[in-house]
């Protein structure tokens, strides 16, 4: 399998941004495109708007909105909360693929030491609420909870040596539990929840070679179905069977880092995914199955940059402008789902970290604009998901309402006039050349138009 991402790239000025959630201002700036053989393309428009050919300095972070009752809006309310910028973390709350459940540990008290048990959230009903799943002792703080459609919660456990597998549900007042069984190994991390809903895999890094295992669903507890041959990490779901697992892999001695796709169903086979530049680093972030939609992270222009392409285009990688503002982390969390064939129109969420707190983003690669809007007051940082329909869920918890989701309507995209925020592109949008396709490895490099 190989990628040649594809889309185009036009360029808005840097307005700031305005309050609330249903008019957020936006941002963006020039694109560049980078194609197979890792040679930057012609910019795809023009510098910013103060001519200087730097990206405009980011616009200050919306304030903070408190959530509205779940199933309701957000509305603007307090500044957000200072802490301290983070680019990689896990998500606070881990979502099933379907988006019935969601599960976390957390505790009952904040305390310097507090007692950690896991919780199931319930998202597919008329309001979300939890339920509690503590046993005899409490969890260690590693330990990790994955949520299966089914409703009941993976957790594994580090026990010296091993790492054990159970399931949790509740059972009246209680929490039932069913071990799957243990691996004896160092270091593991489990996978994103599986698209079918029903199993949980694993990554076991040895030496040479990296292990996949089916923790969950299998006849037999653990399972070891394939051996990547290198270093991998991260892990993103290519289907919606649960076949196709995209895989962030360093070869044995070194070199970049390179996303592959394995294909569990055939025993591990592995073919190259993303190949932007011979040295560069490109990692996969987030896919969607119904458009081929693709968010990674390359340095092919240079140095570290959020990018998008479409999964089988024969067109070039492109990295917007507008997704690195100065002075922030951007991490995509959510991509919108059902838009089939669609890739330019889906709508994906953002995290953004600066020194004023956490918020949200949203962008389209059609609309060419980053929208900057305020997360809900105790937002679980990090955490939400996509409604076919462009509505942005996004789990909180507060005093007295500790299982809430707030719903934000994504902003909409006018590339040839007057955004949703009344701003305007500081140029007009310039259509994409009409080319053939042509395989991968030839795909040219010059012929680009580049607004006057």
């Amino acid at each position: 399998m190989s990628l040649a991402p594809g889309g185009t790239d036009s360029t808005p000025s840097t307005p700031r941004p305005t309050e609330g959630t249903r008019s957020a201002a936006t941002s963006g700036s020039r694109g560049e495109e980078h194609g197979p053989a890792g040679t930057p393309g012609t910019p795809g428009g023009t510098d910013a708007a103060d001519g200087s050919g730097e990206p405009a300095a980011p616009p200050a972070p919306p304030r903070g909105a408190a959530p509205a009752a779940s199933g309701h809006r957000a509305a603007p309310s307090a500044p957000p909360r200072t802490e301290t910028p983070v680019r990689c973390l896990p998500p606070v709350l881990t979502i099933a693929a379907d988006r019935s459940y969601a599960a976390r540990l957390t505790s009952a008290a904040a305390t310097s030491d507090p007692a950690w048990f896991p919780e199931r959230w319930t998202l597919d009903g008329p309001e979300p609420y939890a339920v509690p799943l503590p046993l005899g002792q409490p969890e260690e703080p590693d330990s990790e909870v994955l949520p299966l459609s089914d409703g009941r919660v993976l957790i594994r456990r580090r026990v010296a040596d091993r790492h054990t597998f159970s399931l949790l549900y509740p059972t009246g007042p209680g929490t039932g539990e069913l071990p799957l069984g243990a691996i004896e190994c160092g270091d593991l991390s489990l996978l994103p929840p599986s698209p079918d809903g029903v199993s949980a895999y694993a990554l076991l890094p040895g030496e040479r070679s990296t292990g996949v295992w089916l923790v969950a669903g299998g006849a037999f507890g653990p399972e070891h179905v394939a051996d990547v041959p290198g270093h991998c990490s991260g892990g993103t779901w290519l289907d919606r069977e649960g076949r196709l697992l995209a895989l962030d892999r360093q070869l044995p001695g070194g070199g970049p880092v390179k996303a592959v796709a394995v294909d569990l169903g055939r025993g591990g086979e592995v073919t190259p995914l993303l190949q932007i530049a011979p040295e560069s680093n490109d990692r996969l972030l987030l896919a969607d199955a119904d458009s081929g939609l693709l968010l990674l992270r390359s340095d092919a222009p240079g140095h570290d940059r959020l990018g998008w392409g479409v999964l089988g285009s024969c067109l070039p990688v492109r990295f917007p402008e507008c997704l690195r503002p100065a002075d922030v982390a951007v991490t995509p969390f959510a991509v919108q789902p059902g838009q089939v064939l669609m890739p330019e129109s889906c709508a994906v969420a953002l995290r953004i970290d600066g020194a004023a707190g956490s918020w949200v983003g949203v962008w389209r690669p059609a609309g060419r604009r980053l929208h900057h809007l305020a997360a809900p007051e105790g937002w679980l940082t990090g955490s939400g998901f996509w409604s076919r329909e462009g509505v942005l869920h996004l789990p909180y918890e507060q005093t007295g309402a500790p299982c809430g989701v707030a719903l934000l309507d994504a902003p909409a995209d006018d590339v040839h006039g007057v955004g949703a925020n009344g701003t305007q592109p500081s140029v007009e949008a310039v259509p994409p050349a009409v080319c053939r396709p042509v395989p991968l490895g030839r795909a040219p490099l010059t012929g680009r138009r580049v607004p006057g």
